[in-house]
């Protein structure tokens, strides 16, 4: 884990609210994994107090050097509004990387992927982890929903990498009309991965945990949560655990990636 004052980049408007933020780092960075967070502060300001997290969307690289990290974020309330007007050239306090990440299980070929909304962030560094790995990316299928066309993000980057998407919005401005979980249940159907990965809102996670643990398929869940300091000190991101496993993890040390079998959502 690194504390640095690092600069900025890019500040990149990507959608009507949602934003790429690209940072310096330490060359440590170049062994995170997917999966893993970052805790980030504009200096000198008073509010907020706290850093915030966010998962690390990709790693930065020029001419095979490691060269920063990107986060993508959404413009929720005045902290992200804040982070949203930084600019080139501009100094923020990093601390990362933190948590646990996705693991890459062995003998895994058909592997489905499953975003919701902002919960695409970190699934854009697991493919790249993928593909840094040799796994063949024409085998995994990536499923994107959000509310509406504009909270669809990254497709673009998901078919660079050769993957097949499958893409709900609630309105059906984009897609099907439907939830996200709707095409990867029929997916199971016809041909069950043998890995699901996905991250996004609570009720799309409990489903995706029931629809993998109905059809005996693995799944690895990242939790969104709020965390005030990223190290287990302040105990404020509990996530409980199922009955029989009878305690409570911690979203910034234990997780925020968890194998959904362990986790009561």
């Amino acid at each position: 884990m690194f504390q640095e004052n690092v600069q900025v980049l890019w500040n990149k408007k990507v959608g009507p609210s949602f934003y790429t933020l690209g940072l310096t780092c330490n060359r440590g960075y170049a062994d995170a994994v997917p999966g893993q967070f970052i805790m980030l502060r504009i200096p000198d300001q008073k509010e907020p107090l706290l850093r915030r997290p966010f998962s690390i969307h990709r790693l930065i690289y020029d001419g095979g050097h490691l060269k920063g990290i990107e986060i993508l974020y959404k413009v929720v309330g005045e902290c992200t509004k804040r982070y949203s007007e930084l600019m080139e050239g501009h100094r923020v306090d990093l601390m990362g990387p933190l948590g646990n990440g996705f693991s890459v299980l062995t003998n895994v070929h058909h592997i489905y992927i499953a975003a919701g909304g902002i919960g695409v962030a970190p699934l854009i560094f697991l493919v790249q982890f993928f593909k840094k790995k040799g796994l063949d990316l024409s085998a995994c299928d990536v499923f994107l929903g959000g509310r509406s066309k504009e909270e669809v993000l990254c497709k673009d980057e998901f078919m660079r990498h050769g993957t097949k998407i499958y893409i709900t919005t609630d309105d059906g401005s984009e897609g099907e009309k439907g939830l996200v979980t709707d095409p990867l249940e029929a997916g199971m159907i016809q041909k069950p991965p043998d890995i699901i990965y996905a991250c996004g809102p609570p009720a799309m996670l409990k489903s995706v945990a029931r629809i993998a643990e109905s059809n005996k398929v693995p799944c690895q869940v990242s939790i969104e949560t709020v965390m005030a300091c990223g190290m287990g000190a302040c105990l404020g991101c509990a996530v409980e655990g199922k009955k029989d496993s009878g305690k409570y993890r911690h979203a910034c040390i234990d997780g925020p990636v968890f194998d959904a079998a362990d986790l009561k959502i």
